[in-house]
């Protein structure tokens, strides 16, 4: 059974650092795409970062390029969310998703499972 785990949100001040983990189980991470999406109160789902399953291609959305990084470790399982210099538009429940394919996407409805997500609240 495919799960997925966010952890690492939380409440930080603006220009402050979180570090969010998805850890994934019930499946062989390798084969998997994996994407991190947020969405905001009364806002659509809008898709972050996403990294291949090689990890050879990353991709981020406008919004959070040069202050995000997104990175993977297929022996752990995990995949990581860096984000640094965060501003309270990035205030949101931060989901990872995945899917069995080569490449990955920033299109929601591109991924079959989801995690349960975790807040970020970033805030003075």
């Amino acid at each position: 059974q495919v799960q997925l785990e966010e952890s690492g949100g939380g409440l930080v001040q603006p220009g402050g650092s979180l570090r969010l983990s998805c850890a994934a189980s019930g499946f062989t991470l390798d084969y998997y795409a994996i994407g991190w999406f947020r969405q905001a109160p009364g806002k659509e789902r809008e898709g972050v970062s996403c990294i291949s399953r090689s990890g050879g291609r990353i991709y981020y959305a406008d919004s959070v390029k040069d202050r995000f990084t997104i990175s993977r470790n297929n022996a752990e399982s995990t995949v990581y969310l860096q984000m640094n210099s965060l501003k309270p538009e990035d205030t949101a429940v931060y989901y990872c998703a995945t899917k069995r394919r080569l490449w990955c996407t920033l299109g929601a409805d591109d991924y079959d499972y989801w995690g349960q997500g975790t807040q970020v609240t970033v805030s003075s």
